[in-house]
């Protein structure tokens, strides 16, 4: 309760005195037009002979304050009606000069480019970016000083690029069902451009930007003179057809899919999206990997109703949305005479919607709802042959609750909810509050973060409630930069039925400082260099588990433009480690001491038709009897063949040499907790070959194997009360490791191909073959394993999918045309 108190004085004080410093400010004076202009790519239409200019940019990277001169002069020019904004940007430039690459939507790939960032609010914090590449490529998202930039967010506008004698043409629509906005007189919105070079990296804003402190959508200018302006329907319907055929070992299984995905804009700032008929199947394909630790594997999120718009809901870090359609959470018990014929690897969604928005006054509400069905395992009577069912997923629903209040154009403090219920008594409720605070002072230089959590999870047990906090205080700017932290959670907290929290019950302190430079030097365009403590403790029973301390460095040579870094970090004595003998009632540890472990990398110029990234990592830990090394080095050279056309390698190979860790999972003894000693290599080959036709048709092609053995020494080790291992007792004399061994390996070919056939429509297929193997042969060699992996069967997996964009608005001018067209005939 302290710590909330705290909290909460420290919160009001800060609110209390926070105001925002003036920043001067360009303005751009935009006119209506009556004839909007062609979206072509050549600057001859009527509406821009008589449109001011927005001219004079200025650099903010790796210099700062410089102009650009006459010959990549940038000339940018607005206007509007009452459907949209259309912006037409000049970039000159010696056409040589231009980088451009063909490549997907959102992929800035090797470069030029031009953003327009739009600002309704004019709030200093929700921009809305454009971006259009000279190839025609184009890339969208969402930016806060929260997200940085969220490019899983995606409209539906117009832009044409052109490559001229003198430097580029970006002409551009931006409809204004893109933007969040409500009826305004004479309102004034927030605008920026920026242009970046990407033969010399260099990059200009048209408002002047100082990175050395402060978000970068504090220094928009302003965009004045729109008049009577009104934000359309927002509705727009995304109907869908897909179908996935699946084949294994004989066996083929198709299924064909039809729904919609649906958008409605319920006032001016706030938007339903509804899958109203979820179809999931065409979502992506994640890389498997053995997993050897004490934690979960998780895999990022490729379904794109919950990447997209969802910035809101990520406050707190509350939710992982692949928590949704997961495995089940239930397990199932079964007689001596009975076997589990079937469990269900995830549970099948029902419908989803989310609604959010933020008011002109900076007040973000967000609302999710999803729910699963009902999923059931199947288990077979050995005697009888009869098949029963029992529920390992009842229905369920999920919930998420979020305000957000901005102010002062860099601050926001945000109240956060997440709920699951299940229907069945034998299945958990789970319920999770956070209240978290973002705050920077008037001058952008200090910054407080500051989170309060409480978990309640209803279990057949009771209920059990969680706390966790987080508190840091950070210098944000200037060369010198520094910062301290607090982190703290007890035993109880646990946010994993719709969130992902690795572990509780810690009581943690950090110390961060850095240095980095803003202008170039005689050698380096950019250098960072910062060193870090931590001192960490357990919560209950309150002791001391680890510290470490390190470095780390990042350079870019001003001439070639090659990266580099290195880091080095270092363990000092004891280390406690209470979560690798998965004994977490009982507070069981393990103790390693003195751990080092030193990384370097470069990565050379992908502007060059050939690239190289390259790094290296070097882990020992001294201590006698108990030490251990590993080696890893990751080798990814890429060759563009030209700007429709890149392919690339990557070669990764981690060593591991007499590392101690938990063998128990195929030892069966009551209160022992088994360790082993183990050898580990792993090789991960993948082969990548893009090649985009135009800005509307890409192929993908990559290749990946994964192998990795697991050899274990055959004398066991015991975990004793006191953190050591001791090997084998007499008792236990028979007791080997042979059967924790492990060889496994997979092997997957993936096939990707868009075609954006219409404005937000479009076609997509996927293909993966892939071959899974896993065994108890750790001494075979690669080439072995690769033999043996193509005995096993193949999975085939082809899906083809159809979407269409259809806005309510182009729908209902059709027919008022046709409407109009009657009367004049008759």
């Amino acid at each position: 309760m302290h710590r909330f108190l705290v909290f909460v004085l420290l919160l009001s004080f800060t609110v209390s005195s926070f105001a925002q410093d003036s920043i001067p400010k360009k303005t751009y004076n935009i006119k209506r037009t009556t004839t909007p202009p062609k979206i072509d790519g050549i600057l001859d239409d009527e509406v821009w002979k008589n449109a001011d200019i927005a001219t004079d940019f200025v650099q903010f990277r790796p210099a700062i304050g410089n102009t650009l001169p006459e010959d990549q002069k940038t000339i940018v020019k607005m206007a509007y009606d009452d459907e949209a904004i259309y912006v037409a940007a000049y970039l000159h430039d010696k056409p040589e000069n231009i980088m451009r690459q063909f490549t997907s939507r959102d992929n800035f790939g090797i470069n030029d480019f031009f953003i327009i960032a739009i600002n309704p609010n004019n709030d200093g914090q929700n921009d809305t970016n454009f971006v259009v590449f000279p190839n025609g490529n184009q890339a969208d998202a969402i930016a806060n000083p929260s997200v940085g930039e969220d490019f899983s967010w995606n409209a539906v506008w117009q832009n044409a690029a052109r490559v001229v004698d003198d430097g580029w043409i970006a002409e551009v629509k931006i409809p204004y069902r893109t933007l969040r906005f409500t009826n305004q007189k004479e309102p004034t919105w927030g605008i920026q451009f920026h242009r970046q070079f990407r033969k010399t990296r260099k990059q200009y804003t048209w408002n002047p930007f100082d990175p050395t402190k402060g978000y970068i959508g504090l220094y928009a200018g302003e965009l004045k003179g729109l008049r009577d302006i009104h934000p359309p329907t927002r509705l727009i319907f995304y109907p869908f057809a897909s179908t996935v055929v699946r084949s294994r070992d004989g066996q083929t299984t198709d299924e064909y899919n039809f729904g919609m995905d649906v958008k409605y804009g319920i006032t001016e700032n706030f938007t339903l999206d509804a899958t109203l008929v979820p179809d999931f199947s065409q979502a992506g394909f994640d890389n498997l990997q053995l997993n050897l630790g004490p934690f979960e594997q998780t895999f990022s999120e490729q379904r794109q109703f919950f990447t997209e718009g969802v910035d809101l809901f990520n406050k707190g870090n509350l939710f992982f949305s692949r928590r949704i359609g997961n495995s089940p959470s239930g397990s199932v018990e079964t007689a001596d005479n009975e076997e589990l014929v079937d469990f269900p690897s995830e549970v099948k969604l029902i419908n989803a919607v989310k609604v959010s928005g933020r008011t002109k006054n900076g007040l973000g509400i967000g609302f999710f709802n999803a729910i699963t069905e009902k999923t059931k395992a199947s288990i077979r009577n050995t005697d009888t042959g009869e098949f029963r069912e029992e529920v390992v997923e009842p229905l369920t629903n999920y919930n998420i609750m979020v305000v957000d209040q901005q102010f002062n154009k860099n601050s926001s403090i945000s109240l956060i909810n997440t709920n699951v219920t299940r229907n069945g008594s034998r299945f958990r409720d789970a319920n999770v509050t956070a209240l978290v605070a973002d705050i920077v002072n008037k001058k952008n230089t200090v910054n407080i973060d500051a989170q309060l959590k409480l978990s309640n999870r209803n279990l057949a047990t009771g209920t059990e409630t969680g706390f966790n906090s987080f508190f840091a205080i950070r210098k944000i700017s200037g060369k010198f930069r520094y910062s301290f932290d607090h982190s703290f959670s007890n035993t109880k907290f646990d946010i994993n039925d719709l969130g992902l929290n690795f572990r509780n019950n810690f009581n943690n302190f950090g110390l961060d400082a850095s240095y980095q430079i803003f202008e170039p030097t005689e050698k380096l365009n950019n250098f960072r260099i910062n060193t870090w403590v931590n001192y960490r403790r357990l919560y209950d029973p309150d002791v001391y588990t680890g510290a470490n301390f390190g470095v780390n460095m990042f350079a870019v040579l001003k001439k070639s433009l090659m990266a580099f870094g290195a880091n080095a970090s270092f363990a000092p004595g004891k280390q406690f480690d209470y979560f690798e003998p998965r004994d977490f009632d009982n507070r069981r540890f393990f103790i390693t001491e003195n751990r080092f472990n030193v990384r370097g990398f470069i990565s050379t110029d992908y502007n060059k038709v050939f690239a190289l990234d390259l790094n290296a990592r070097f882990s020992t830990q001294f201590e006698e009897n108990q030490g251990f090394t590993t080696y890893r080095i990751n080798f990814e050279p890429r060759v563009r063949v030209n700007d429709k056309f890149i392919l690339s390698y990557s070669s990764s190979l981690n060593v591991q040499n007499n590392r101690r860790g938990y063998a128990n999972n195929s030892n069966d003894l009551e209160n022992e907790i088994i360790f082993g000693q183990r050898d580990q290599i792993e090789l991960v080959n993948s082969i990548s070959g893009n090649y985009s036709f135009n800005p509307f048709h890409s192929l993908n092609l990559t290749f990946r194997n994964y192998w990795t053995t697991v050899d274990y020494d055959e004398t066991p080790y015991f975990l004793q009360d006191n953190g050591r291992l001791v090997q084998s007792q007499n008792t236990f004399e028979d007791l080997s490791l042979g059967n924790s061994n492990i060889n496994f390996s997979t092997w997957n070919l993936d096939f990707s191909y868009t075609w954006q056939f219409g404005p937000g429509s479009f076609l997509t297929a996927l293909y993966r073959n892939q071959i899974f193997n896993q065994t108890e042969e750790s001494e075979a060699t690669y080439f072995n394993s690769l033999n043996r992996l193509f005995d096993e069967p193949i999975d085939h997996t082809l899906s083809v999918r159809l979407v269409y964009f259809i806005d309510y608005n182009n729908v209902k001018n059709i027919f008022k045309s046709k409407k109009r067209r009657g009367k004049i005939n008759s």
